[in-house]
């Protein structure tokens, strides 16, 4: 699966820096369907195709960067990959923690 669409890149470069703010915008949520990993990006380098955000899921969470070009190079079992969460709409990062915390 493409991970970074056209849309999402203008969508990035429209939104632009994220990095002062405390409560950035989510454009995209990645997740890996055979475990609980998941990435929420806020920020994308198209030239670098480096993501910016906010990783869940794995040995604790933290904000970070991320390479589109090695997530879609993950090979799962059953021939499944990291996928874009194609139903995600944007929102704010503290609604993602407040439904993570309520999920617990």
């Amino acid at each position: 699966m493409k991970l970074i669409t056209k849309a999402l890149e203008e969508r990035f470069e429209k939104i632009g820096d994220q990095s002062q703010t405390t409560n950035p915008i989510i454009v995209a949520k990645f997740f890996n369907p055979c475990g609980s990993a998941t990435w929420y990006a806020t920020e994308y380098d198209k030239e670098n195709k480096i993501c910016f955000g906010y990783v869940t899921g794995m040995a604790f969470d933290e904000w970070g960067t991320f390479s589109i070009e090695e997530l879609e190079s993950i090979k799962l079992p059953l021939g499944l990959g990291i996928e874009r969460d194609i139903h995600f709409k944007e929102t704010r990062f503290k609604e993602i923690i407040r439904e993570q915390d309520l999920e617990r």
